[in-house]
């Protein structure tokens, strides 16, 4: 568990904390990330794309959602949220306050923990109530009823790994080829990974956006500027980006800045100085105190 607090003054709460769920679980969740803020500022935080489907519970303020990475959705706010794979960011705002859980689940996992396979969440938000049913006020009565987070991730632990249904399983070769992307980095092109499947380039890409929400080719995209944002915020002083966009499989620092534009709606430079890790402003929805190791693995 890593546990990340600031205080700029008095009355103020600015809490974090991040923590890998059950073992039996991690098939299913990378993470848990709760965050609590009282007292400081109104701010507007960038919902990126990641290879994670999106899961919050509230505490207490609902999230508000002031642009969805679709933009016919409009906007709202939401006591619990389900968010499929997207390529365009969600604008996220709160007024000085805001608490709640992020449970970042594995898209091949959808089936399994939602009965639904994560395609047919791509690119939309939802409130979680649509999908789960009771299961998440039953959740949210949970977490409100802990004292601290280790209780709260430990009622999730064992809430979700009852709810699990194993059998709710994906293709292997979509499995597999999701995983190969994944250990690559976003490196393997989709005629290896259908090679390595045994079907056609375009039977993979119909069956993996199935069951992702995402074709190969996108979510190697979304793989790629997952972890370069991730490493360009670790690193201090900050990554020079012609080192990070080769180190990351991108052609060059054009190519870099050009995909950053396109996913998260702003350069990289922009982006690390409204959301870096020295401002600290936004503690949900893929922001905390992870650095990429964390939050992008196979």
């Amino acid at each position: 568990m890593t546990t990340d607090t600031a205080g700029p003054g008095a009355g103020t709460v600015d809490e974090a904390v991040r923590a890998r769920p059950a073992t039996a679980l991690r098939p299913y969740v990378a993470w848990y990330s709760g965050y609590r803020q009282r007292g400081l500022a109104p701010a507007v935080h960038r919902g990126l794309p990641s290879p994670y489907l999106t899961f919050i519970l509230t505490l207490d303020e609902p999230l508000v959602i002031a642009g969805h990475p679709d933009p016919a959705q409009p906007p709202g706010s939401y006591p619990t949220l389900l968010g499929g794979l997207h390529t365009a960011p969600a604008l996220i705002t709160h007024e000085g306050a805001q608490s709640g859980v992020q449970i970042a689940v594995h898209p091949l996992a959808a089936r399994a923990l939602f009965g639904l396979p994560a395609g047919e969440l791509a690119g939309i938000d939802v409130p979680a109530d649509e999908v789960i049913g009771r299961l998440g006020p039953q959740l949210q009565d949970r977490l409100r009823a802990a004292r601290t987070w280790e209780e709260r991730f430990a009622a999730l632990d064992g809430a979700l790994l009852r709810a699990a249904r194993p059998s709710g399983q994906v293709p292997p070769e979509v499995g597999w080829a999701w995983r190969a992307l994944l250990r690559s980095g976003g490196a393997l092109p989709v005629a290896a990974l259908a090679r390595e499947t045994g079907w056609s380039a375009r039977h993979l890409q119909e069956r993996f956006r199935r069951e992702t929400g995402l074709t190969p080719k996108a979510a190697a995209r979304v793989i790629r500027f997952d972890r370069a944002r991730h490493l360009l915020a670790a690193s201090a002083p900050p990554s020079r980006l012609a080192e990070l966009a080769v180190r990351c499989g991108y052609f060059d620092q054009a190519h870099l800045a050009r995909e950053f534009r396109a996913l998260a709606g702003a350069a990289p430079s922009a982006w690390l100085a409204a959301e870096g890790p020295e401002t600290a402003k936004f503690r949900n929805v893929q922001g905390g105190v992870a650095g990429a190791a964390a939050e992008w693995e196979a």
